[in-house]
């Protein structure tokens, strides 16, 4: 790949450390699980900032709803947690549901409205539309249109996967390799994706997502090991590389579902247009990124050759925080 677009690539992976330093994106989560006609467990989940500071986000149901049982919260993995049990007149069927404070917020809600014959709704709130209406029964268009956009939102937002992605392209050679190894990438985090969400493995969440974070110092590891003149296992088999981590993003990517649920009317439907809104985004990614390395490619400027192995130090940098930060975690939780 021409220096030009490995310091591109760098500009860019430094822009993605700022953010990474920052925050990863949080998304607000509320549940309603019907208990009968008209009383539902509430579970609502907000980011949190610290150990004792929480988002100013609420929410509000119809006004003669009641609290049967006063609710019960935590600070616990970087979010604040409540759980109570409510009750309408009539249930909460035909009633808008808003959250307070989300118009003046950068992140969103997703919803999750379990009815008592097992079926579900599911729902995304932005700052620009904060309300929504519990409906009667989810549709298939419904379920096909909800966990499309939420798979494809979930890769484009999901900065440790794009990066293992972008590692990969920076080692593959030739559009023929590059396209054998999304495709064994693709193929290996739809098993440990279906095979998790359908109860049939069970693998805990926080190792894998710092084990995720370890495969992406690997790879940026193996462009410094090319630059240097010594091809590693990814530059050789880059198939056998993307395939077996592929499995386990897979269970990052069912980590993510998990939190979100499945209609219990739809399962496989939700579970494939999730998969298929992933590789989706999956697919915008690489083209994008193609594209603008082959625009900028064409103005041939003149690029120092010290950038060879710039995105990879910086991918690295990234990905070891990550390992660090996760790690840490693991050992307070």
């Amino acid at each position: 790949m021409c220096h030009l677009l490995r310091g591109i690539v760098g500009l860019f992976v430094l822009i993605v450390a700022c953010a990474a330093a920052a925050d990863e994106f949080r998304p607000g989560y509320l549940e309603l699980r019907q208990r009968d006609t008209e009383a539902y467990d509430v579970f609502w989940k907000v980011p949190a900032q610290g150990d004792n500071l929480r988002l100013g986000l609420y929410v509000v149901f119809p006004a003669d709803s009641v609290n049967l049982s006063e609710p019960r919260g935590a600070f616990h993995a970087g979010a604040y947690s409540e759980r109570w049990r409510l009750k309408r007149p009539g249930g909460l069927t035909g009633q808008t549901i808003r959250i307070e404070g989300l118009p003046s917020s950068v992140t969103d809600v997703l919803v999750r409205v379990e009815r008592s014959d097992g079926t579900a709704q599911v729902a995304r709130l932005l700052p620009s539309n904060p309300a929504f209406v519990v409906e009667a029964a989810a549709g298939a268009g419904e379920v096909v249109r909800t966990y499309l956009v939420l798979g494809v939102e979930h890769i484009l937002l999901g900065i440790d996967h794009l990066l293992f992605v972008l590692a990969l392209m920076l080692v593959v050679k030739g559009a023929g390799r590059v396209i054998t190894t999304v495709t064994a990438f693709t193929i290996a985090h739809s098993i440990t994706l279906a095979a998790a969400t359908l109860g049939l493995v069970r693998v805990p969440g926080p190792p894998v997502e710092a084990v995720i974070a370890l495969s992406i110092v690997f790879v940026a590891a193996e462009i410094v090991h090319g630059a240097q003149g010594r091809p590693g296992l990814t530059a050789r088999w880059p198939w056998v590389v993307a395939f077996t981590f592929g499995l386990l993003h897979g269970f990052g990517f069912a980590s993510a579902l998990s939190e979100i649920g499945l209609p219990q009317n739809a399962i496989l439907l939700a579970l494939f247009f999730f998969n298929v809104g992933v590789e989706l985004g999956q697919l915008l990614f690489v083209g994008a990124f193609t594209m603008v390395a082959w625009f900028i490619a064409r103005l041939h400027i003149p690029w120092p050759r010290w950038m060879e192995v710039t995105p990879a130090y910086a991918i690295g940098s990234v990905a070891m925080f990550w390992v660090l930060q996760r790690v840490a975690a693991l050992g307070g939780s």
